[in-house]
């Protein structure tokens, strides 16, 4: 990349506010009466060279109008260190560009006022401030008032000189070497100042970061100490702002085990020498104000670690980065104003688990390769909208380096990925989004993190974000690390995060990564590879903490968002409230929903088998009933199923072409009909043949009206909205999901006839009828009980429509019931069952 200078951000014309100093440690040498001659007249040299070197200043300082004629000139050597730097403290007149007429002159100090202070840093505080190692550079550096008057000092590596301007008075700072510059004026206080820094070829006149008070308040640091910042993002990380009437940018970090902290970025030439930052007492945060810069520049943080060695990180709490492989991270501020105010104010009005919630789930780099952000929010919200579906789900959007890893990888927890686009892009298409009346959901990944040495792993130096503990901080599976949940500042990073997402950028629901393993000590690991928690079992006590806090903050201050856990256990209470204990003894977890892992497992394995061997499977579809009421269930045909030889969801399917989407069919008509919600992986929803790549994404090409047939694909698609569009207008199949008053089998063991049939209620007791016909023969006057409170059954849905590809075996007139008892039913109707296919009925 092209460093730009330093002087690449703007530059504010308003005078700053003056700063009250921090008490300045001074070496006196105020002479002092003893019994020797030879003290004495030391003594009496030190005061007649003190007051020599104020005589010049005041001189200097009352003949301004003569000095103004005089161009200033440049030391042709530099003043030994012994010579006091005072007397090159010469005042110059001249006419700096930021010098508004109102700018009180500074004060000289009082005449019985002795100097005897060497205003140079001393030999401890600039090895520590050369080292990178200082915690406290405002202490040395910037004005400080001293006995004799206020004392400049200023850190500037590469500058030929550096030059206090001060209302109408300019005085140039001795060299003291090593980028340290310094002098001592006669002032009563602290004046309004800026620098004039010289370096080869050029002067930049700027505010003096070393000048300001710290930018974080005592609140904030509690918070962020007892680990409960609930907005951590408005504190930590790049801020532009304006802080006592200069703008810039506020850098924060938190970096405890840090032995010196440094923001190095283009604005820098990326040499952070010159740029340390200040520790604020025991919260482990760095601080420091930078005048001048402002947004779009690009940064990292240097730090010293414990061992005296260096690294470059990115910067934790970064809401912009730059596009991968390139790993700074970007100064952003957001301008964007919303537009989905509706939205927002509705979705609250019924909790998901009683709402209807079809979900197609995204990979926005891959769902039409070469889109960014705003382009996919021409498409992609008519797209799911045309097709029914309430949310569509985001596979992880925070960044990360690896784009093999769909984003489940992060490395920029913060900050949207880079590849679309800019924050604010991501706002716009949740915003276009949300104005088509779609929720967002967005899969977060809290688990773990990967190891680049650029990002979080070892962040100062030892384990921070990760677990102290090799053994629980290394993820057996993915090579990555897990969070160190039990660590306050950490899981405040993490809750935070979780709020950062729903309040600034709207988004409606996190699905939970990776939750089972978060939950167990023994997760993939064999025995001696973990420890038992303190109880002597195997939860994660901290992981448990940890999502019941983040659950509980969420729900309490993003009302209408739903949290989603992907969990492949029988943990119990996941969507239990997370102060109601149960038989374990532990209180819920808090979500809303979970993802059913046992459903999809069960119901796929069952669909793979030629249906003449369905029979001896047939509890693999109805297994699933026995604990449908145990959580709040999501039905998920996701991404994982389709990729890594598992094969696509029409491809998984036995038989022909033809046998095969007449399957998919009627498997996606039993999965909209079966308590809980839905969730369809792209690509599915057209029947795609091949595996699912990151790399090109959807085989759009198969809807090409060119292509022979494309009408079978389409068929499916065209299947998918009608489910959609009926599930939306049939509360009966989705108010009850997570009551078992909402559902009640006709026939759930017709195993030899490979058939399920079953009743889905709302809350009014409006019914409709499911009946799935997994065999590819056609099975006349097929009789199935009903309740006969009905006068007749209208088919609303019949996957073997000649419009879906399928056969035509369809009903179009209501069939009515007969007083002839079956399956426990005072009455029952005959149909005829069409292969391979599901049919739903409501009352005609």
């Amino acid at each position: 990349m092209t460093p730009r200078p330093e002087s690449s951000g703007s530059h504010p014309e308003q005078p700053a506010e003056r700063q009250p100093a921090a008490a300045e440690p001074v070496k006196k040498a105020v002479a002092k009466k003893t019994a020797g001659k030879k003290t004495a007249a030391a003594a009496k040299a030190t005061t007649k060279k003190a007051a020599t070197e104020k005589a010049t200043v005041k001189k200097a300082a009352v003949k301004k109008a003569a000095a103004a004629k005089t161009p200033a000139k440049k030391a042709a050597k530099k003043a030994p260190a012994k010579k006091a730097p005072a007397k090159k403290a010469t005042a110059k007149r001249t006419a700096p560009k930021a010098t508004p007429a109102a700018r009180p002159a500074p004060q000289p100090a009082p005449p019985e006022t002795e100097i005897a202070v060497s205003p140079a840093v001393d030999a401890a505080d600039r090895e520590r401030l050369l080292s990178g190692t200082h915690h406290a550079p405002h202490s040395v550096l910037g004005a400080h008032p001293v006995p004799g008057g206020v004392v400049f000092r200023a850190f500037r590596p590469y500058a030929l000189a550096v030059t206090v301007v001060s209302g109408g008075l300019t005085v140039e700072l001795h060299d003291d070497g090593d980028g340290f510059f310094s002098g001592l004026l006669p002032l009563g206080e602290v004046p309004a100042y800026r620098l004039l820094v010289t370096y080869e070829g050029t002067v930049q006149e700027t505010e003096d970061a070393y000048r300001f008070l710290p930018t974080l308040g005592e609140l904030d640091l509690h918070l962020i100490g007892e680990g409960r910042h609930e907005e951590l993002w408005t504190v930590l990380g790049a801020h532009p702002m304006t802080h006592q009437g200069v703008t810039g940018t506020r850098f924060s970090v938190w970096a405890p085990n840090a032995r010196g902290v440094r923001v190095s970025g283009t604005f820098n030439f990326w040499d952070g020498t010159g740029f340390p930052m200040r520790s604020l007492g025991s919260t482990g945060v760095w601080e420091l104000f930078v005048p001048g810069i402002g947004e779009g520049e690009l940064y990292k943080f240097e730090i010293t670690r414990p061992d005296g060695s260096k690294t470059l990180r990115a910067d934790p709490l970064a809401r912009r980065t730059e596009v991968p492989p390139a790993t700074s991270s970007i100064v952003t501020s957001s301008a964007y104003e919303w537009g989905d105010e509706e939205w927002l104010e509705r979705r609250a009005e019924v909790p998901a688990h009683r709402a209807p919630f079809s979900v197609y789930e995204v990979h926005l780099p891959s769902w039409r390769p070469g889109l960014t952000y705003r382009r996919l929010a021409e498409q992609l919200p008519a797209y799911v909208k045309d097709l029914g579906f309430t949310h569509v789900e985001l596979m992880p959007v925070a960044e990360h380096p690896f784009g093999g890893s769909w984003g489940y990888q992060v490395t920029g927890f913060y900050a949207p990925t880079a590849r679309l686009g800019t924050p604010d892009d991501f706002r716009y298409l949740v915003d276009a989004l949300h104005r088509a009346g779609i929720g967002v959901l967005m899969d977060w990944v809290p688990a773990h993190f990967p190891r680049d040495e650029w990002a979080l792993a070892e962040f100062d130096g030892r384990p921070l974000y990760e677990h102290e503990d090799p053994l629980r901080a290394a993820h057996p599976d993915w090579g990555t690390l897990e969070f160190d949940f039990g660590r306050r500042e950490v899981r405040n990073f993490l809750v935070a995060n979780a709020l950062y997402w729903c309040e600034e950028f709207h988004i409606d629901g996190l699905r939970v990564d990776a939750v089972a393993s978060m939950l167990y000590l023994d997760y993939s690991r064999e025995p001696g590879q973990w420890t038992p928690n303190e109880h002597g079992g195997r939860e994660n006590l901290d992981a448990v903490a940890f999502l019941q806090e983040m659950n509980a903050t969420v729900y309490r201050r993003v009302p209408g968002v739903v949290t989603i856990a992907e969990e492949s256990t029988a943990w119990d209470g996941v969507t239990r409230a997370t102060h109601h204990k149960g038989p374990s003894g532990f209180g819920g977890l808090g979500f809303g929903l979970k993802w059913n892992m046992g459903w999809m497992h069960d119901s796929l394995q069952y669909m793979s088998h030629e249906p003449v061997h369905r029979r001896y499977h047939h509890g693999e579809m109805t297994f699933s009933m026995v604990y449908a009421y145990s959580e709040n269930y999501v039905l998920p045909i996701s991404h994982d199923e389709v990729v890594h030889g598992k094969r696509s969801l029409v491809s998984k399917m036995p038989g022909d072409w033809w046998q095969q989407r007449a399957n998919l069919r009627a498997y996606l008509g039993f999965m909209w009909a079966h308590p809980g919600k839905q969730l369809l992986f792209m690509g599915q929803e057209f029947a795609q043949g091949a595996e699912w790549s990151e790399a090109h994404g959807p085989d759009w090409w198969l809807l090409d009206p060119n292509y022979g047939a494309e009408a079978d694909h389409r068929g499916v698609r065209d299947l998918v909205r009608d489910l959609n569009t009926v599930y939306g207008h049939t509360p009966a199949l989705w108010r009850g999901d997570t009551e078992p008053s909402g559902f009640r089998w006709v026939t759930g063991d017709a195993a030899e006839d490979n058939v399920f049939a079953f009743l889905r209620y709302d809350s009014d007791g409006s019914p409709l009828l499911a009946v799935s016909h997994f065999a590819p023969v056609v099975r006349q006057d097929y009789r199935i009980g009903v309740p006969d409170d009905v006068p007749a059954w209208h088919e609303v849905v019949n996957t073997d429509a000649a419009r879906y590809g399928g056969g035509d075996v369809t009903r179009p007139d209501p069939v009515k019931p007969e007083p002839q008892g079956r399956h426990g039913f005072p009455a029952s109707i005959r149909l005829t069952l069409p292969p391979l296919a599901t049919v739903w009925l409501r009352p005609a």
